[in-house]
């Protein structure tokens, strides 16, 4: 069992492309988005990912996960299974200290939205903030991708 933690914000300015040392582009989709669960389906440049994610924390800092490469082809076919919305989005990795930022910048239903997740060995552990990093949204479920699925960002307003 693997148990992911990571802490997610809100990205206030595009500084941090300036700074990012790998770019990725990801076209993702979920298979199933109940409450307790979540299957995601991935295409991250020529690879593919099929991941289980469980229930998150009370906190939302941490929760099961499992994931196994696929091929491209694979994932392709899976996508057009997903419920709808395909999340459409750019990843840029950006080292800060001793942790590695992702921030995915969305695209497509969810165009306007900027968030940055950083992955931690224990909950307790200190990260240092760029400076372009903003409010923390850690646990609210709607910034989750699979949530942002159902409900897409230009809806919001």
């Amino acid at each position: 069992m693997v148990i992911e933690i990571e802490r997610k914000f809100l990205v206030t300015s595009d500084a941090y492309k300036k700074e990012a040392f790998k770019k990725a582009h990801i076209i993702q989709g979920f298979l199933c988005t109940h409450k307790d669960r979540t299957v995601r389906v991935r295409i991250k440049e020529e690879n593919g990912f099929i991941t289980v994610k469980g229930i998150s924390s009370d906190d939302g800092l941490s929760r099961f996960e499992w994931e196994k490469e696929i091929s491209k082809h694979e994932a392709e076919s899976l996508l057009d299974l997903c419920e709808p919305t395909i999340i459409d989005k750019i990843r840029y990795e950006v080292q800060v200290g001793s942790h590695i930022f992702e921030i995915d910048e969305f695209l497509s239903e969810n165009e306007g939205l900027v968030i940055a997740e950083v992955e931690l060995k224990q909950e307790s552990e200190v990260v240092m903030k760029p400076e372009w990093l903003g409010e923390e949204v850690t646990g609210n479920l709607k910034y989750y991708n699979s949530q942002l699925s159902i409900k897409p960002f230009k809806q919001w307003r």
